[in-house]
């Protein structure tokens, strides 16, 4: 049975709030604080995790580093919500626990990928949630460590070089038994108005929808990426803004993949 998404009505009030000195303090302190444990969880945790366990069993370690990752992680809606004041509003459909899941999400920020952790710790898949992200945040100090660690896989943003890149990480990640949320941002870059009339013009010039809120998307890695995992997945769900209008569908294994809205 196929459920109905009806669009969130936003409410204005919530935007653009001014920054306040105390604001400032709290979000200085959370950054501190989410740095600081995120260079001991790499430093004294994942030499155990990634390199002990996986001469064993790679499934093991991924459990341990699953476990670890959103053992911290998790401390960061506490900070975000909780400390820093921040709401999030889910709306859409209901989400299933434990899911397998390809997640596409537009961006409209820097730090998109930081608000899906919300979602992810209350459904259960905030350890094993996994990016596709650019090569250039690999190189990050403390972060790109991270990145490394946990087997989000970069991209050049070149298809002739990215579509084998794509296709050799994905095939890491086949076994269904293997908690999965992998997500996808197929604007490929963070929304700007500038960027957004590029896109506006490329579309024009290729005959191609002109979209005005966001990009144009990218379709070759979306396509890459549910062909090769099509087998594995429980479902594929849209996040829309910052506000997580879920649009998501069922599907079973073996048979035919339903994508979200």
């Amino acid at each position: 049975m196929e459920e109905v998404c009806t669009p969130l009505k936003s409410d204005s009030r919530l935007k653009h709030r001014p920054l306040t000195p105390l604001r400032l303090l709290r979000g200085v302190i959370c950054l501190v604080v989410f740095l600081s444990t995120a260079f001991i969880c790499i430093v004294y945790l994942s030499p155990l995790a990634v390199v002990g366990l996986r001469l064993i069993s790679i499934r093991y370690s991924r459990k341990a580093v699953s476990f670890f990752f959103g053992l911290w992680l998790s401390m960061w809606p506490f900070l975000f919500e909780k400390i820093n004041r921040t709401k999030v509003v889910f709306s859409g459909d209901s989400i299933p626990m434990r899911e397998r899941v390809l997640l596409i999400a537009n961006h409209r920020t820097e730090v998109d990928w930081m608000y899906l952790w919300d979602l992810a710790l209350r459904k259960g898949r905030l350890g094993c949630i996994k990016y596709i992200l650019k090569s250039s945040l690999m190189k990050l100090p403390i972060f790109g460590w991270g990145f490394h660690l946990l087997e989000f896989i970069a991209v050049e943003r070149k298809w002739e070089i990215d579509e084998q890149i794509l296709q050799k990480n994905l095939s890491t990640f086949q076994d269904p038994k293997d908690p999965l949320w992998l997500s996808l941002f197929p604007e490929g870059t963070d929304y700007t108005e500038q960027k957004c009339k590029s896109s506006k013009k490329f579309a024009a010039e290729a005959g191609l929808p002109v979209l005005s809120n966001v990009l144009l998307p990218k379709t070759k890695g979306f396509h890459t990426c549910l062909e090769t995992l099509r087998d594995s997945l429980d479902a594929v769900g849209l996040e829309v803004h910052l506000s997580f209008h879920f649009c998501h569908k069922m599907t079973r294994r073996h048979h035919p993949l339903h994508v979200g809205c």
